[in-house]
């Protein structure tokens, strides 16, 4: 038992080790706090023997979280985790996105969720999926019927996220970074050609899904509501799901020393960690100005795409 233990908590380790803390006198107050710390968001389901519990079985999902990267994939996953019908996938697999997986097949991506009970769901996330030109086809091979989950936030706020995320891994790795106006702006104009800025684009990427599922099985969960006030996006997609309401209010509790809600569930209190709740940059007003204008277009698509509006600047 007891070198079972341990070699669990290597494998911990080894998949959720978080980088040092690091200086952050350059960046303003506003925080990244979308995702959820996984080392303690031990109801995330994880195989941690070869031995199934009796009576279960892997399946190949009943609902993905197909993006977006930098919009919340993470605090979805884990606050539908919760929910005692649902079994979550640990990874993100990559199985549709990244060829390499795709070639090893339905029965490699089967193996890689987690074991659950007949009267369960089982669910992945994999925020790249909304922006790979091949997922929705793939996707629809697998289960033309299957529901989707798309989580999204204001785009330029995306944008910002996503730089921030770079700027801090590059650091961690002794690489060097840039300012995100240098990004931004090249030759004096808006780098459309900036990833972070392509991946913005919801009405480019939703038009490729929107050609291999109808609109009624993709659910868009509002980020910034998220956030803000959790329950009722999660009954949302509690009801989209056709689960029973067994997210309650009493699984958020808003802590006032970090500025956001963080999860409360079978006697254990978990919320976002350092790494995951990083400061942003503060960006050059003009520069700002000019992401939000290139994207207002997009945004005005992608609302009359989905039928709905969005608080976006």
């Amino acid at each position: 038992m007891a070198s079972f233990l341990v070699s669990l908590l290597l494998l911990v380790l080894q998949k959720y080790a978080t980088p040092s803390e690091l200086v952050k006198a350059s960046f303003g107050t506003t925080l990244d706090a979308i995702d959820l710390d996984p080392v303690l968001a031990a109801n995330v389901s994880e195989d941690a023997t070869s031995s199934p519990p009796p009576g279960t079985s892997k399946r190949t999902p009943h609902s993905i979280i197909i993006g977006v990267r930098k919009g919340g994939t993470r605090a979805l996953l884990e606050m539908l985790d919760i929910h005692p019908e649902v079994a979550a996938a640990a990874t993100e697999v990559h199985f549709f996105d990244w060829d390499e997986n795709y070639a090893k097949g339905l029965e490699w991506y089967r193996d890689l969720m987690p074991y659950s009970y007949p009267h369960q769901i089982t669910i992945e996330k994999t925020p790249g999926y909304f922006t790979s030109p091949l997922a929705p086809e793939r996707i629809c091979a697998m289960n033309s019927s299957i529901k989707l989950l798309l989580i999204l936030r204001d785009p330029a706020e995306r944008v910002i996220s996503d730089y921030t995320q770079v700027y801090f891994n590059r650091l961690e790795n002794h690489k060097p970074v840039q300012a995100i106006e240098n990004l931004l702006v090249r030759s004096g104009s808006l780098n459309i050609r900036y990833k972070a800025i392509q991946r913005s684009l919801y009405d480019v990427h939703m038009r490729n899904w929107l050609k291999h599922f109808p609109l009624e099985q993709i659910h868009i969960v509002d980020g910034d509501a998220l956030i803000h006030d959790p329950l009722p996006e999660l009954q949302k997609v509690e009801r989209f799901l056709n689960l029973a309401p067994r997210i309650v209010s009493s699984n958020f509790y808003f802590n006032q020393t970090k500025g956001f809600y963080c999860i409360r569930s079978d006697g254990r209190e978990r919320c976002l960690h350092e790494s995951k709740g990083r400061p942003h940059p503060s960006v050059n007003n003009t520069v700002l100005q000019q992401l939000r204008s290139y994207l207002r277009e997009h945004n005005q698509n992608f609302f009359r795409m989905v039928k709905r509006t969005f608080n976006w600047q």
